[in-house]
């Protein structure tokens, strides 16, 4: 009994507030409690390959090969991908593009205004049960429900559809899931730092470490208006910080810890893009077996790290003295998730640049929403801030469309 009390202060003294650096110590404990999966997953992949296990027959080696080699069977059989998928060859109607586009957009908007508003509330407000007023501070609880709300929607809709054979190993998702939590963590955590304002217009101003990135270490060459929207992009941040610097308590350590973690966020959503990306390139899964994949994955690490920590007791314990948040956190998953689908339809149907204007425009609405329902204040500056941003934004992906059909046009008359 006073073994599990110690253990139960000490998860208390992980998860609650310790101070502004404290989320340094709940992020070293999870990166460990991350390991205590992956290191023996590795081992036990490393032998098995060395030692061609997942050859041998059997049932009891189907989940091995599954891992190995993203199949049960010990034959993969060459299937055409384009014949998996059926394909639609009647023409949809003006009419019917339309109330595509807008039932995506609705989709979007819908699920991702929700999902930011809730996330907000979860993180930064208190929570009123009779004379007990409390503030949850389990960032990765809040991630683990994210993920298996996302796993089960993408599992569901994986076995009602035909989808392409499963080609990809299981243990290669793992390496995007731990930098998909990780990312999720920071953006959660950030949150206790600065305003949501503030972290939306962080992750759309991403094209920034992405560029210096690739100067830095690809030396990839970038045409004029990528730097100039680079630079309005640094301007319209600058111009919303200095504009809104009285928003969150103002000292340098929750300045620099909001900054880190957004950073942190930054970088891992990087890597989690590009690793998906590879993925795609080479095994060449489907969007929601991607999506599926990268979800059991994630489920799998935070569950082993909420046991460890004892985030688990500490959640449910919350959720059973507040249960509006047993409904917050719900909504959250639902609309997380449900937002997920839409992304996957709406770039298969409309392509990658309608997409980002979709949800450019949503940003804009999440920081007006989250102004007017949690009174963060937003000078003239703050707001002209704003408008640079999405200016830019909206001036890359015309310049970049704009070289794209010159390019197209140009090998269309070469081949001519």
């Amino acid at each position: 009994m006073d073994k599990v009390f110690i253990d139960n202060n000490a998860a208390k003294a992980i998860i609650d507030e310790n101070g502004e650096t404290a989320w340094i110590l709940r992020f070293i404990f999870t990166i460990l409690g991350y390991a205590t999966v992956f290191l023996p997953c590795y081992v036990l992949i490393h032998l098995s390959q060395r030692h061609n296990l997942h050859t041998l027959g059997g049932c009891q080696w189907r989940l091995l090969r599954l891992i190995l080699t993203g199949t049960t069977s010990e034959v993969v059989a060459e299937t055409d991908i384009s014949s998996a998928r059926p394909s639609n060859t009647n023409v949809q109607s003006l009419y019917q593009k339309a109330l595509s586009l807008f039932y995506c957009c609705a989709g979007l908007q819908v699920s991702y205004l929700l999902w930011g508003i809730l996330q907000e509330k979860i993180m930064t407000r208190e929570y009123i049960d009779g004379d007990k007023i409390e503030r949850f501070t389990d960032s990765q609880f809040l991630v683990f429900v994210n993920r298996i709300l996302a796993f089960l929607f993408s599992g569901i809709y994986l076995l009602l559809t035909h989808q392409n054979v499963h080609r990809t190993p299981l243990y290669k998702y793992s390496f995007c899931s731990v930098s998909n939590t990780l990312s999720s963590w920071c953006q959660y955590e950030a949150l206790k730092f600065v305003s949501f304002p503030t972290q939306v217009l962080a992750k759309s101003a991403k094209v920034i470490p992405v560029m210096l990135m690739g100067k830095l270490v690809s030396r990839t060459q970038y045409k004029n208006y990528e730097y100039t929207t680079a630079v309005l992009i640094s301007v319209g941040m600058t111009a919303f910080l200095l504009g809104s610097s009285g928003d969150k308590k103002g000292n340098n350590v929750t300045t620099v810890s909001g900054a880190v973690l957004l950073c942190g966020y930054l970088i891992f959503d990087s890597f989690t893009a590009n690793w998906q990306s590879a993925l795609f390139k080479e095994h060449k899964p489907s969007s929601v077996q991607m999506m599926c994949g990268v979800n059991l994955m994630s489920c799998l690490f935070t569950s082993a790290s909420l046991i460890q920590q004892g985030g688990f007791f500490y959640s449910l314990s919350f959720a059973a003295r507040h249960p509006i948040f047993i409904m917050d956190c719900l909504l959250t998953a639902i609309s997380s998730a449900s937002g997920q689908l839409f992304i996957f339809a709406t770039i298969s149907k409309f392509g990658p640049v309608v997409f980002t204007i979709i949800m450019t425009v949503r940003q804009g609405l999440s920081i007006l929403l989250s102004c007017l329902l949690y009174q963060h204040h937003l000078s003239s500056l703050g707001i002209l801030g704003v408008f640079i941003v999405f200016l830019a934004i909206f001036l890359r992906m015309y310049y970049a469309q704009q070289h794209r059909k010159r390019k197209r046009e140009r090998e269309d008359t070469i081949c001519y």
